[in-house]
């Protein structure tokens, strides 16, 4: 007999196998936003100004399709279930986009490079929407009980955290170092294959194996217009969206521009922000030990989460900030000469 709480019962799906999955889908979509800028506008060339009106693109984008992919999926009927044919699709479509988007020819310029990065990034964009939407939609399907919904929930961070580790900080020592240079992109291509590949084979394996409800399929299939005014006359939604997006956009500039800050403002080359980048990390999975306190109130860890967590750190750095010295040095071919000393003929330049 088992114990309660530490074995499966028959035909569920054992958490970690769910949880599992969150470590293929966020190594993808975590390389992309940790490398773009660095790999588009750094080595390629491509124009700031371009890449900020795609980037504005993709914001919209992202938070268009999310509902629209969720409600696609609640209406999705199949002796596979609702969600594991979504999974199934978006993980090779997923790694063959992101494999195209490290793969932009050198070749190209202007018109061409917006194009290729405008038409990958938001295809990435629109994959991995397709993926965490029906993944996450599995967590209250497949475990009802909020016990064993912690569980698997708790296991997933974990999974999380590794694809951090390895999709942000040891990714420029990949790319840079071991697969290629800081100026070549053969790097990046060698690193989005193998992370690619890990990733369809670690989603694939979970999709297999949850073993979705039936009954969740016979309800009625809901209506797009419906459940869209459902959803923005719902007060809850904006407040939450509006704290969602700030908290977001604030981590998509800091994953976005820490190569290119190892780069140019410490001067190191851009495989030290594996050590930068680590040890946020480890300092992160430690705040997931605590986070883990606030027990089975959602309303209270989703507000430590968001509200405390950020500002101690925030609060951390800004008082460590005061405390770093930065010398400014001036060239030598950069400095002025000194002024002339009146009285002084070796100063006045002599007619030749």
């Amino acid at each position: 007999m088992s114990q309660s709480g530490t074995a499966s019962a028959p035909g569920r799906t054992p958490a970690w196998r769910y949880a599992v999955g969150m470590f293929g889908t966020s190594i993808p979509i975590n390389m992309i936003k940790g490398s773009m800028i660095l790999f588009y506008v750094d080595i390629l060339g491509l124009d700031v100004r371009a890449y900020g009106v795609v980037m504005v693109i993709y914001a919209v984008i992202d938070a268009l399709d999310n509902p629209l992919l969720g409600h696609l999926s609640d209406r999705t009927r199949s002796r596979f279930g609702r969600r594991r044919p979504w999974l199934l699709v978006g993980a090779p479509m997923l790694a063959a986009c992101m494999i195209a988007f490290f793969s932009a020819p050198t070749s190209l310029q202007g018109a061409g490079l917006v194009l290729w990065f405008a038409v990958f990034a938001i295809l990435c964009e629109a994959f991995d929407s397709m993926l965490n939407a029906n993944y996450g939609a599995l967590l209250p399907e497949l475990y009802p009980q909020e016990r064993d919904r912690a569980v698997a929930n708790g296991l997933r961070q974990g999974f999380q955290l590794v694809a951090l580790v390895i999709s942000l900080a040891v990714t420029p020592l990949l790319t840079t170092e071991v697969f290629g240079t800081e100026e070549s992109t053969r790097g990046f291509q060698t690193t989005a294959i193998i992370y690619g590949a890990v990733a369809l084979v670690v989603i694939v394996f979970m999709a297999l194996g949850a073993r979705e409800r039936p009954r969740y399929s016979t309800r009625e299939r809901p209506l797009l217009l419906p459940s869209v005014w459902s959803i923005v006359r719902n007060p809850m939604f904006w407040s939450v969206g509006l704290i969602g997006a700030c908290y977001g956009t604030a981590m998509a500039l800091v994953l976005a521009g820490i190569q290119l800050y190892v780069r140019y403002s410490l001067g190191l080359p851009v495989g030290n922000a594996l050590y930068l980048q680590g040890i946020v990390i480890l300092v992160s999975a430690g705040g997931l030990v605590l986070w883990t306190r606030p027990g089975t109130d959602p309303g209270l860890a989703f507000r430590v989460y968001l509200c405390a967590y950020p500002f101690v750190l925030t609060a951390i750095g800004a008082v460590a900030a005061r405390l770093v010295s930065v010398p400014i040095e001036t060239p030598p071919e950069a400095a002025e000469p000194p002024p002339p000393v009146p009285g002084d003929e070796s100063a006045v330049e002599r007619p030749r």
